[in-house]
């Protein structure tokens, strides 16, 4: 075993918890800021617009089952942190840690904004004019999350503590 493989498995558990702690906090991210403080869009607003209550009603159901997944992904990522915190062999980095999450806020808006926004056109980021600018926004904000995570990762593997 080499020794960049010994230090990428000590890191192994911290970057795993990280990573599902940052998806369920993206994921609140978006559901939170962009479909309750600013309004912009819902699960399901470009297939069941909020043109009557039962549209409305069926959004937020959607959004409520949205949330439940992004609480589901952030707890697994607490437990997983948890466990990293009782194992001795785990090396603790706060780049490591901080690059993780960054790369799974990172790829909650890739994952979601190719699923969501492209494949199943469910609702866009921000609906109407520039719609499409709005949606690649998100994705190369995404992309570049995971970049810059991915940076200060490595930045992790010869920090000590």
């Amino acid at each position: 075993m080499t020794a960049n493989s010994q230090i990428f498995r000590k890191r192994l558990p911290l970057i795993t918890a990280g990573i599902f702690l940052g998806l369920g906090l993206g994921g609140f991210v978006d559901g939170i800021l962009l479909h309750q403080i600013l309004q912009w869009h819902h699960m399901l607003s470009n297939v069941r617009p909020l043109s009557t209550n039962t549209n409305t009603d069926l959004n937020m159901v959607w959004d409520g089952l949205f949330h439940a997944l992004d609480w589901v992904l952030t707890v697994i990522g607490v437990a997983l942190l948890w466990r990293a915190g009782g194992r001795a062999d785990v090396a603790w980095s706060s780049h490591t840690f901080g690059g993780s999450l960054l790369m799974g806020a990172g790829l909650f808006n890739v994952v979601e904004g190719v699923i969501d926004h492209q494949i199943l056109g469910i609702h866009h980021v921000k609906p109407g004019p520039n719609q499409v600018a709005w949606d690649l926004g998100f994705l190369v904000l995404g992309a570049l999350l995971v970049v810059v995570g991915w940076i200060i990762l490595h930045r992790g593997a010869t920090e000590q503590g």
